[in-house]
């Protein structure tokens, strides 16, 4: 389903192309050969009722899991073919290539919003002195900059999820995965975080994959795929 406010300028370019994605667990097919593709700076919903297979399948587009084996099923992400990449290339494509945000913002609890934004770009091998400048202006583009120095407890759920995001975003990923970003926050701090995406795409065309259950979000995005039993239905 296409937004018809969506700019089709960086269409040419497909972002993620995946074909015939399979997924078991024990005698439970869960993906059921789900073909998707993704234009390069767009935001991409993905919707269906709880079991529908959303959760999964954004973890093997975003390589923290592995499809079926199968000969006709492919992935490429950013032009690179996921199959081919062995478990140690896997992880350096993974950390220079996707971010991740979560439901629970998943920040480290005894490290400040400043030091959890790094960590993606210290395990990238960035020296303290540059991911440090990057994180500041991250958390500065963000309204963040007056609370670099805070840890997660002592921030709200939407000033968390903020931080979620500048770590998402310290190692310029081609792509962004989020499962259910505004799940936990409230109404105002949801519709904040979701004109944040958009700001980005247009900002700086910057590509997301969204699974959620709120519908506003969904209908925002460029297309909003719905999923039904392991299928994308359209």
């Amino acid at each position: 389903m296409l937004n018809p406010n969506y700019s089709c300028n960086f269409a040419k370019k497909k972002m993620i192309k995946a074909i015939n994605i399979h997924k078991r667990f024990g005698n439970l097919e869960v993906l059921k050969g789900v073909d998707i593709q993704v234009d390069k700076a767009s935001i991409i919903s993905i919707v269906g009722a709880s079991g529908a297979g959303k959760t999964t399948l954004l973890q093997i587009l975003g390589t923290l899991d592995v499809m079926a084996p199968n000969e006709n099923s492919s992935l490429f992400i950013n032009d690179v073919n996921i199959k081919e990449l062995s478990s140690k290339k896997m992880a350096k494509f993974r950390n220079e290539n996707i971010g991740f945000i979560f439901q629970f913002h998943q920040l480290l609890p005894e490290f400040t919003a400043l030091e959890n934004v790094c960590i993606p770009a210290f395990i990238q091998g960035k020296s303290k002195n540059d991911a440090e400048k990057r994180a500041k202006e991250l958390l500065d583009y963000l309204g963040l900059s007056h609370r670099i120095q805070h840890k997660p407890n002592s921030l709200s759920g939407g000033e968390q999820q903020r931080v979620a995001v500048a770590r998402a975003l310290i190692n310029k990923p081609a792509v962004v995965f989020a499962d259910e970003p505004s799940g936990n926050l409230d109404s105002e701090s949801a519709n904040h975080l979701h004109q944040l995406f958009f700001k980005l795409r247009d900002e700086f065309a910057q590509t997301f994959v969204i699974v959620t259950h709120n519908n506003e979000l969904a209908e925002m995005a460029d297309r909003k795929l719905v999923m039904q039993d392991g299928k994308i239905i359209y």
